[in-house]
Order: structure tokens, then sequence, then C-alpha cells
């Protein structure tokens, strides 16, 4: 697959997927648009053996809802396994395995993967503070595909919650089980801008290795090197694109799309909300802020408890990394989504960006489930990141940080700055 540069922005061409005929196997449970497997395909060292996802769109939709597994084969170049992972039994999930492959895989697995939905433990909904969703048990759950599967790393991504929720007594039976059958295990919470990430994403990283190899990290990764601030704000990521109208789709990529606005007077308000980071709060006196503002928003402003709430509808800035990327990010009234200067939500292509895809990058389905593969996803540049860092724990030489700078993205070796070793111990004792 290819990008290049022209006059009008950019321009996609497409040459497939090549499928890996050897390296070391990777199964991915959860495995949404593939945000975590992608960065384990395109490192030379691996190959993809399975994936598998319910495609669950929301409860009230149900499975297959999501498309999610079209994306993944498209660019991974595997078809899922469409299966309820609350329901189906590791040794099932073996069996499927091998009659998909017949003599092309040996039963040895070398990464197990495991991204348990995070809806369940994510603070934005305030019925996580008070009950324990259902879905929460699949975190712990995932040690029986261990144990059937004995990966030589695991690897396991979730909103930080996980670990330092209220509910994060799955993540401590799931370390328990995995320490019990022999492994090594590092959980931690991470701003993922810290790694080269254009947003301010903040999430739970657990990697696990079997006894006998060194458990490696992304601290061991990065020890002695951080990344330019400017390499992770919203005007590096995308003001190099074209720009495109509310309900335009960019000929040359049919990713950059935007949907239009449900109402005159949701375009109106877009419009009138400052660039570069403004948001709903700032047309409180508008002249026309009677016809601007929703009934939530007056409400809001007339009892000035603003909490998040100028979020929904702002527009990013320029020169910070975006904010979180969430699941329902396909409409505006979910957070600040909208672009820095243009009049719109941001695009599919752009919002996978900041989510860390490779230009190149193609969702499937339709508009709005689009941006909820985006949402879902693993970051890209992070998962890359960690597929160098299992080649590590399995026996490769230590990376060269420029080598783990995922092609096809933004960051650049240049974006790269050594820690002086004063400053190194000090962020040691911090």
């Amino acid at each position: 697959m290819g990008v290049r540069n022209n006059e009008r922005g950019i321009s996609f061409e497409s040459t497939g997927t090549a499928s890996q005929e050897t390296g070391w196997t990777v199964l991915d449970l959860f495995s949404g648009a593939g945000g975590m497997s992608v960065g384990f395909s395109r490192h030379d060292d691996f190959r993809i053996i399975g994936a598998v996802d319910y495609e669950v769109s929301k409860p009230s939709y149900g499975p297959r809802s999501l498309e999610c597994n079209k994306t993944y084969a498209r660019n991974i170049g595997v078809n899922p396994f469409n299966e309820n992972l609350a329901d189906l039994e590791p040794a099932q999930l073996r069996d499927m395995l091998h009659d998909r492959h017949e003599n092309g895989w040996d039963g040895s697995l070398d990464v197990l993967i495991s991204c348990a939905p995070c809806t369940g433990f994510s603070r934005v909904s305030g019925k996580n503070h008070m009950r324990d969703d259902p879905r929460n048990a699949l975190v712990r759950r995932t040690a029986l595909f261990v144990k059937e599967f004995k990966p030589s790393v695991f690897l396991m991504e979730n909103t930080r919650e996980l670990i330092m929720g209220r509910f994060n007594n799955h993540y401590g039976a799931l370390r328990h089980e995995l320490e019990h059958q022999g492994y090594l295990v590092a959980g931690a919470i991470h701003f993922l801008d810290a790694f080269g990430l254009p947003q301010r994403r903040e999430r739970a990283l657990v990697i696990a290795v079997r006894d006998g190899l060194e458990l490696r990290t992304l601290e061991d990764l990065w020890r002695g090197f951080r990344v330019r601030p400017e390499a992770t704000t919203v005007r590096r990521a995308i003001s190099h694109l074209p720009p495109i109208a509310a309900g335009e789709r960019h000929p040359d990529d049919p990713m950059h799309e935007a949907p239009s606005f449900a109402s005159r007077t949701s375009y109106d308000r877009m419009r009138a909300i400052p660039q570069d980071g403004g948001g709903w709060g700032m047309l409180v006196g508008h002249p026309e802020e009677g016809r601007l503002l929703t009934p939530s928003m007056k409400r809001i402003a007339a009892a000035k408890k603003w909490g998040s709430h100028p979020d929904i509808y702002g527009r990013l800035w320029w020169d910070r990394p975006a904010i979180t990327i969430k699941r329902e990010c396909a409409n505006q009234g979910n957070g600040r989504y909208s672009h820095p200067e243009q009049d719109r939500l941001l695009s599919v292509r752009e919002m996978a960006i900041l989510q860390g895809f490779p230009i190149d990058y193609q969702f499937e389905g339709g508009l709005a489930n689009r941006y909820r593969h985006i949402g879902d996803a693993v970051p890209p540049v992070i998962s890359y990141q960690l597929a160098h860092v299992a080649a590590w724990s399995l026996g490769r030489d230590r990376p060269k940080l420029t080598d783990v700078l995922m092609p096809r993205t933004r960051l650049d070796p240049k974006d790269l700055v050594e820690v002086p070793a004063p400053e190194q111990r000090r962020l040691a004792l911090a």
C-alpha cells in the first residue's frame, strides 16, 4: 500500500495485504477493526493466525452490527471468527484454528492479545461507578485462553479503570491466574502521547511473559528518550489534509469524509463557535444565543455548573494533542471532535490519524460504524511499538527507537529527543 502527496493533498493507492507464511504467531481476541493486530502484521517477525470479534455495535443492536470484521479482513488479510468470547470455549477456538490452517499451524502460540471491552470500566458512564458491568468478567475469563494456548507473550489494553477503578478485582483475578500459570506480569497506566500518539489518551497496558523470558515494557523501550511536544499536536497530525465541507468526501481518499449536519441550527452553531479550541460556552451572550443554544446548554449556563460539558460541540486546538477519542465520536454532541477551523466534525481519516492509524488504513461499513471502529481501537502507533517490545522479549536485540515509529504515520525520527542522564534519574525517582 502507498500514499503520495500532491497539490490537492493526498492520493490513496492500494496494492493489497501480503500474507505472512512464517514468523511468531499471534492470536487476537476482541480484535475489532485491527488496531492491535496491524502493529504486529506490519512487523516482519510476526504473522496473525486468527482473530475473534462478536461485532456488537450497541447492546440493543446485537451481533454483527458493528461491521468491524470487514475492516479487519481488508487491512490484516485474515477473516475474524464472529464468536461470542463469553461463551466460546478455548478448546473450541483451538479446533477452529486447526480446521482453518489444516497443516499450516503446529498449535503453538507466541503472542495472545485480549483487549476485552472497556465500556463497563470507563468512568465516562456514571453507571460504572455503581454497578459491575457483566462484560467486565471477560477480563478474568481471558485467563482460560491463556491456559489453553500457553502463549509466550500476553497483551491487554483497556481504560485506566481496569487497574485503578472500583471494579479492578477483575484485573486482580487475571493477574493472579497469570502468575499462578508461571507468567511475569507488568500492568501500568500511561498517557499515550508520551509515546508519540497525537492524542491525550490515558490507558492501562498489561504485558506478561512466560517465566524464563525477559519482561520488557514500553517504558524500557523509551528509556532515555522522549517525543518533542510539537510532534503530538493536532496541527502536525492533520493540517496537511485538504479541506472538505460537512457531508463531503474527498475524491482522492474515500476515508476523508465528514457527516453532514442534522439541521441548519446545528450548522449555524458550529460556524459561530470560535476557531482553534472554541466551545459552545463561548456562545453565551451571542446575539443569537436563544436560537443556537440547546435547552440543556441554557440550563448548564444558568446554573454555572460547567464540568466537562463545554467539550461537546467543541473544536480541537491546533497546537495541543487531541482529546480522548471515544467510541461514539461520530457526533459533535458527544465531545470535542470538531475541526479546529473548518465547520464540521473531523473526517474519518482525520479521526483515524489522531488515533494513530497509518494513512493507508481503510474502514468498512456505514459512516457511524467507521467512527466506532476508530474509537474502539488500540492506537496502531502504540501496537507497532508493542510488537517490537514483544519481539525483544522473545529474543530479538533491543530495537532502535527510530525503528519502532510506525511507517505511514506522522511521527518522524527527528521528533525523538534524548533525555540527559540527570533528568533520567530524576524521572526514575518521581
